[in-house]
């Protein structure tokens, strides 16, 4: 038997987009005569399609171009698409997570999932879970059993064994359609899961994933194949587009790309394909960023740089009276490494103008962190103004960790339509600078040696707020992505009074976090997505409610 695995980039809500990108999927697997073609989960609405799903005329439309899609495929082999189909039972939730087959010109069957996921989809407020009855399709005198998303995953959490129903029920194949957003180290899991269960099933697994960004979501494809014996046959590519067809009668493994390059390799990677598949499924062209000769906007330039081309990325460098020259220096030299256009729009006569407009109300007050933040406001108004000017959307450029404890402006530095490297923790962000660096020399550096900066007074540093990166990074993993609590954290060795500290900071700078532009999610525990703690719940950053 041999199948194709379609590992498609669909748009969220495009049906007819995606159907077109369906069928010319189709048609280059059919080259290699494929008995099947399986899509990814949900490809017909795009994932996740969220609460277009709510819209009944969504899903009428949806159905409407699957019949289409069928009739156009009339003469191909068949072909699984993953849809959202009607629960007409008129009980529970009015859809199911499904998939179709196409054959023959018509909609043949539909399978639906029974085992729903949990986490970034929501699925519960969509999806009606189907009968636990093992799904067979038939495909000339051989049974395939059909596995949708999380059902290929669920027994390893949930002590069940929906591939053990699939082989009892007679199949000698299993195909998985599947959306598995990214996360940093997810693939030696998925490989491991896929490997164990074929092997203690003696089946063949035909697993393909979803690839591209929509929202704040990266599917990294590398759809797979494993034999009966747990031996990976066949990858899809990493980050891309791709076609896998394997013959399952001759099962020889095909040369697979080595994609073992470490995470900050991956996290590039899922970096550039989200920030230009949000770009252009937003409708833009062109991006613009604020340039500060610092290390995260460095990075974010670079990211752009690479999904866009230095065509459609505009740098704007907004010195101050504090701004070094130093760092004016670094980011003219990181935008002739990337080969951009940079516009220089100094930002004192602005400042002048609100400390005159602000000195009655303000007089007697010495200067803090109000006027530090104005500088930061400042720079957002220009540089709204310059991308509604020209058309473009602004990146925003900070970090996980500085999200993470609030050390950031709001309407200030978090303004833009895109939060590229939200997901990022501080120390990532320099590992995967010196990882680009060694590549091709990028980024100046001077940039990553001295110590990160605001620059909106004279000599300051993060450190004079924030406790070393390394420290911050490796407590704000052990709460955030381990679920420790303060106790727990201290009694690794962490200092008592930094964790507590840090922690508060956590807590009260989730009002901050609500107010972000969206974020690219590159880890298992991201704030846009993962993290759903309230803002208002007296007194609840007290430690003694987080332990």
């Amino acid at each position: 038997m041999k199948i194709s695995l379609l590992q498609v980039n669909t748009v969220v809500g495009d049906l007819t987009g995606n159907a077109d990108r369906i069928a010319a999927g189709v048609g280059e697997a059919s080259c290699y005569r494929p008995d099947l073609v399986v899509t990814p989960e949900l490809s017909l609405t795009g994932c996740p399609p969220r609460d277009l799903l709510l819209g009944k005329g969504f899903v009428k439309r949806s159905l409407a171009v699957l019949e289409d899609l069928a009739a156009d495929l009339r003469d191909t082999p068949p072909v699984l698409v993953g849809l959202a189909a009607p629960n007409l039972a008129g009980t529970g939730r009015p859809l199911f997570n499904a998939t179709a087959l196409l054959r023959g010109g018509a909609v043949e069957e539909t399978f639906r999932k029974a085992r729903l996921s949990s986490g970034v989809f929501d699925e519960d407020r969509y999806f009606e879970p189907a009968a636990l009855t093992p799904q067979i399709l038939r495909l000339g005198g051989r049974k395939v059993g059909i596995s949708i998303g999380e059902e290929i995953w669920c027994g390893r959490r949930h002590h069940i064994d929906p591939a053990g129903e699939l082989v009892r029920a007679g199949a000698e194949v299993i195909v998985n359609l599947s959306a598995s957003p990214f996360a940093a180290g997810r693939q030696g899991l998925r490989d491991e899961v896929l490997s164990r269960t074929a092997r203690d099933h003696r089946v063949a697994i035909a697993a393909v994933n979803l690839v591209g960004g929509n929202d704040d979501l990266v599917f990294d494809g590398r759809s797979s194949v494993f034999s009966a014996d747990g031996t990976l046959i066949a990858r899809g590519a990493a980050f891309a587009e791709d076609v896998v067809t394997v013959d399952l009668a001759h099962p020889i493994p095909q040369a697979v790309a080595p994609d073992d390059q470490g995470p900050e390799s991956e996290i590039w990677r899922a970096l550039v394909l989200g920030t230009r598949d949000y770009t252009h499924k937003c409708g833009f062209t062109s991006v613009l960023l604020g340039l500060s000769g610092g290390i995260d906007s460095s990075l974010v330039a670079a990211v752009a740089v690479k999904a866009l081309g230095p065509e459609n990325v505009l740098g704007v460098l907004l010195p101050s009276p504090y701004t070094s020259t130093e760092s004016i220096e670094d980011a003219h030299e990181l935008a002739e490494n990337l080969g951009v256009r940079v516009h220089t729009l100094p930002i004192t006569p602005v400042m002048e103008a609100f400390d005159g407009v602000l000195a009655g109300v303000f007089a007697g007050l010495a200067p803090d962190t109000t006027e530090e933040n104005l500088q930061a406001r400042i720079r957002a108004a220009v540089l709204m103004a310059l991308a509604n000017k020209f058309g473009s959307m602004l990146l925003s450029t900070g970090n996980k960790s500085e999200a993470a404890v609030g050390y950031s402006t709001l309407y200030g530095d978090m303004a833009g339509g895109l939060s590229v490297i939200a997901d990022v923790p501080k120390e990532m962000v320099y590992r995967i600078a010196r990882w680009l660096n060694a590549r091709r020399p990028t980024i100046p550096e001077r940039v990553l040696a001295k110590p990160p900066s605001a620059e909106l007074r004279p000599d300051q540093t993060d450190q004079e707020v924030l406790p070393p990166y390394d420290l911050l990074d490796a407590i704000l993993h052990r709460h955030i992505d381990c679920f420790e609590s303060p106790d727990d954290i201290i009694a690794a060795g962490y200092p008592a009074g930094t964790v507590h500290q840090v922690l508060r900071m956590v807590r009260q700078a989730e009002f901050k976090r609500r107010q972000a532009p969206p974020g690219l999610r590159v880890t298992d525990r991201a704030f846009s997505t993962d993290w759903r703690m309230p803002i208002a719940a007296e007194p609840w950053w007290r430690e003694d409610i987080c332990r």
